[in-house]
């Protein structure tokens, strides 16, 4: 396929949502594997937040590149241990 489609975005999207919700922040607050957690749940949220922007414009490439971005980030702070995700190896690259 070469195309993205709305379907494809908006099941992206609603993957990222799930994964948002599961990864929780595990670093004890005050240390500097916590503001790194912070940090990439931030990026994640706001390239989130970009790609439903993107999406509801009509751009669907942007909006596309913006929930893998979002992901991205998830996905490694889950391999990095910053995120506890329930040992869910459908939504992140974990186990």
């Amino acid at each position: 396929m070469k195309q993205i489609t709305e379907a494809k975005i908006l099941k992206y999207l609603a993957i990222t949502e799930k994964a948002l919700k599961v990864a929780k922040i595990t670093q004890p607050k005050g240390t500097v594997l916590h503001k790194a957690a912070s940090d990439f749940y931030d990026m994640a949220s706001r390239y989130y937040s970009d790609a439903k922007h993107f999406k509801e414009k009509g751009d669907f490439v942007n909006a596309f590149a913006a929930v893998n971005y979002a992901h991205g980030w998830l996905d490694a702070g889950a391999r990095l241990g910053l995120f506890e995700v329930e040992h869910n190896s459908e939504l992140f690259t974990v186990d």
